[in-house]
């Protein structure tokens, strides 16, 4: 598998896991709107959510992370 489509599967797991456990985290909390509670998740989600990129490097095509939970790039 191409590591562009590997950062592709990455990123959409990070947030669709961030975005339910937020979502329903929140439910459980406030009475809200559901699309309200929606919306709220889905922004909490993008912030929280590690963020996952193919690098071209001079020995190939690599997996890099970045989250604001860690300093810097980390290569996967």
């Amino acid at each position: 598998m191409k590591t562009k489509y590997k950062a592709l599967i990455f990123n959409f797991l990070g947030f669709s896991i961030l975005f339910v456990g937020g979502r329903l985290l929140i439910g459980m909390l406030l009475s809200l709107n559901t699309l309200a509670l929606a919306f709220i998740a889905a922004v909490a989600a993008s912030i929280l959510a590690p963020k996952f990129s193919a690098v071209k490097t001079k020995s190939g095509e690599k997996l890099m992370m970045k989250w604001i939970f860690i300093k810097g790039f980390r290569e996967l």
